[in-house]
């Protein structure tokens, strides 16, 4: 029963590490210098009709009613709301994501806070520890590198998938050449930001497995030198704390 615990433990950190490591990556992509930069790339002022200063006005006033609120969206060019009602309800079905992704991600990550300070006084706890940081980390790498892999040859059925799981039906589908939304943030400007978010999650990921295996082995080899072993900066690869 104990060791199902611990792997029970093991297994929540890793997750909580993945989804952390994302939480930090995905509100570097919320700004307006990086969606200025991607509505330019993907010629939202060609798709909206919009000058350079009516499509910013336009795009920071949804990323406030996004990220800072009230969810209202109702920002308006001229006399002209942007957005029709269908499109404000995604957007709010949007934030509802956001929210519940944020609110886990904290949840999970408390959780592994509380896991960690019950672990901290044994080495073997906090080596389990630091290793569930670093496997979680590489998990997620290897996780983006395989959907990754997929979208490139079908980004379209994964983006459809994507937002099935997420949104209502039919909620989420707009015409190009009638609706705002997707004329102001098109089909190219989720797939190149999506590739950004996927390289980011892999840097931090990387840094994340890297510092934590780091932690792990120095765990190990004190652990080990307490106990009469190798010294604990020797260069040997100690036996796994039991």
């Amino acid at each position: 029963m104990q060791t199902i615990g611990r792997r029970l433990a093991s297994l929540v950190t890793a997750a909580a590490t993945a989804l952390v490591i994302v939480a930090v990556a995905i509100p570097l992509f919320l700004n307006p210098v990086w969606v200025a930069f991607e509505q330019g790339r993907t010629q939202a002022t060609a798709w909206t009709g919009f000058d350079e200063a009516q499509l910013q006005a336009a795009t920071d006033s949804i990323l406030h009613d996004l990220v800072i609120g009230p969810p209202s969206f109702d920002v308006a060019v001229g006399d002209e709301p942007v957005l029709d009602e269908r499109e404000r309800q995604h957007m709010r079905d949007v934030r509802g994501v956001f929210i519940g992704f944020f609110a886990v991600t904290l949840l999970a990550g408390l959780t592994v806070v509380a896991v960690a300070i019950g672990r901290r006084k044994r080495p073997a706890g906090r080596l389990a520890t630091w290793r569930a940081v670093r496997n979680g980390a590489i998990g997620l790498i290897v996780g983006i590198v395989v959907v990754g892999g997929f979208a490139l040859v079908a980004f379209d059925a994964l983006f459809e998938t994507f937002h099935r799981l997420l949104f209502p039906s039919g909620s989420y589908s707009f015409d190009p050449t009638t609706e705002r939304l997707v004329q102001l943030f098109p089909f190219a400007f989720w797939q190149e930001s999506a590739i950004a978010l996927g390289a980011v999650c892999i840097v931090l990921a990387a840094i994340v497995a890297a510092v934590a295996g780091r932690r792990a082995r120095a765990v190990s080899r004190a652990a080990l030198a307490a106990r009469g072993g190798a010294p604990a900066g020797g260069g040997t690869n100690p036996e796994p704390v039991r």
